[in-house]
């Protein structure tokens, strides 16, 4: 049995999908790129039939990644699957990942099929994806809570027509490791054709188990993780790529199992996520929480200053976290600033470095000391926020405990067409008064869902980064930015806002007139 554990990354769809966790179709490409750099084995991209924007997301994706299997997931009924082969066509090596459920729970209240009318569509939707492709996926759903001798008839079936991949998921997060390890050695040697095809685990969080599950899966004889960056997925989520890849790597002498994924690329990915979905890491998250190499009690740091091992398993390099801190200056020239990037795991291009560069030397000015994390932040900001239309030429506010006078945003903005306005907005506090007055210049009017600031950097001059959720009647969208002024923060990320909608209605426009000049 091959001793290399393939990597399939699902943070774009399973993921994508959780309540909070949404990506329009750039940022999704931005994360692909990011995991393909990673090492990842295959990238789930999305649910193409689940709307016109994950089908072009997908089909981007497929156009533009050429090192990583792309994939999409798809139901065993045609409409999805035809989408699915549409979306992934351009791929250099594409997958379909076709699913139906076969837990006696689905077969009888949400399917209302019999076991063989379940086996008779997941042979068929298997012989309609190998149209689009020969690699073919295949997914029991529920498979943890279906009768074991149905799960090998069904699995057979799927070998027989032509599955390459056979994915055993935990879909409600209830298996064991000692369960799934014993189901995995007994799907892989007692079915007819296990050696026609790879086995793969797919584990949710509900009871904390995922990561643990999978790795009984690898023991069991698997050899295809289903994971997704920061473990995020439906419901508690999914198994956390980073947990699994670095246990997996940092316990090689128990697994013997090696993986493509690059994890001096781990904590960049990490924050590139949390950045794009608004949704920071926990300090105490395994592998890429800010205390996971963090030593505060004296018996440690004792521990520390004598040998690093005596207290960590793992090195900070091995993710990617760099032990210097402090690294650049108001001094430092462009090269300097890009040697940096890389070692922090970014790769800027030209027009990328110079737009942070630009923000660098503005920082540099206000800053006493310039940290990693403030460069990751600047980074970030350059390749998640977006350019444009919109502008912030300037702002002003006034704030206090005068309950004579309310607090004021005065601010001007500047639009690619040429347009300049400014105006001011009085309201009950000034982050609100800053939100208000974008609206009236703009045009628009959004109901706010959430918003919070953090600090990324420490000191009396740290780095903000402002997250803004609003919401339409139809739509909600997220926005970032980030600065050393916390009210200049919240305004960049409410413009990223409007500008990721006003950007998106101008490419809907754009193909519109597409469409009616070639009819």
């Amino acid at each position: 049995m091959t001793s290399h554990v393939k990597i399939f990354d699902t943070t774009l769809r399973d993921g994508e999908q959780a309540p909070g966790f949404s990506m329009d179709g750039g940022q999704k490409l931005r994360m692909a790129r990011a995991l393909s750099e990673l090492g990842v084995d295959i990238i789930e991209a999305g649910f193409a039939i689940a709307s016109p924007g994950d089908f072009a997301a997908v089909q981007k994706i497929a156009q533009e990644i050429t090192d990583t299997t792309i994939c999409s997931l798809a139901r065993c009924n045609s409409s999805d699957i035809r989408a699915a082969g549409e979306a992934v066509a351009p791929a250099k090596h594409s997958r379909i990942h076709v699913f139906i459920a076969t837990s006696p729970l689905h077969r009888e209240f949400k399917l209302k099929m019999s076991k063989n009318e379940v086996i008779d569509r997941a042979i068929k939707g298997i012989n309609l994806a190998l149209e689009y492709t020969d690699d073919v996926e295949f997914s029991a759903e529920d498979a943890i809570r279906t009768e074991r001798d149905y799960l090998k008839a069904v699995t057979e079936a799927a070998i027989a027509a032509g599955a390459r991949t056979i994915n055993i998921p935990d879909t409600v997060g209830y298996t064991t490791p000692e369960e799934i390890q014993n189901l995995f050695q007994f799907l892989t040697t007692e079915i007819s054709g296990a050696d026609k095809a790879i086995f793969s685990a797919h584990c949710h969080d509900d009871l904390g188990l995922a990561v643990a599950n999978s790795l009984a899966a690898v023991r069991g004889g698997a050899r295809q993780i289903e994971c997704a960056m920061n473990g995020i997925g439906e419901r508690a989520g999914n198994c956390a790529l980073e947990e699994v890849t670095m246990a997996l790597r940092t316990r090689h002498d128990f697994y013997h199992l090696e993986t493509r994924i690059n994890t001096k690329r781990i904590n960049m990915v990490s924050k590139m996520l949390a950045s794009i979905t608004g949704n920071a890491v926990a300090r105490n998250k395994a592998i890429v929480g800010k205390n996971a190499f963090a030593h505060e009690s004296g018996i440690h740091q004792h521990g520390m200053l004598a040998n690093r091992e005596t207290y960590e398993i793992m090195k900070p390099e091995d993710i990617g976290l760099s032990p210097d801190t402090l690294i650049l200056g108001k001094h430092s020239g462009r090269a300097a600033l890009k040697h940096r990037a890389e070692k922090l795991g970014f790769t800027l291009s030209d027009n990328q470095l110079q737009s942070v560069f630009v923000d660098f030397k503005t920082l540099a000015d206000t800053k006493r000391e310039v940290f990693d994390a403030d460069i990751e932040a600047l980074i970030l900001g350059e390749a998640i926020s977006s350019t444009g239309p919109w502008s912030i030429d300037s702002l002003y506010v006034s704030a206090g405990s005068n309950e004579s006078a309310s607090p004021e945003a005065t601010i001007s903005l500047t639009h690619d067409d040429g347009r300049n306005v400014k105006g001011s907005k009085a309201a009950s506090g000034p982050v609100n008064a800053v939100f208000l007055c974008l609206n009236a210049l703009t045009g628009h009017d959004f109901h706010l869902d959430n918003f919070s600031v953090r600090s990324v950097t420490e000191g009396e001059d740290a780095m903000a980064e402002a997250d803004v959720r609003v919401s339409t009647k139809f739509e909600s969208y997220h926005g970032r930015g980030a600065s050393t002024d916390t009210i200049l923060a919240a305004a960049r990320a409410y413009l990223d806002v409007i500008n990721r909608i006003e950007r998106q209605a101008s490419r809907i426009g754009n193909d519109q007139q597409k469409i009616a000049a070639q009819h």
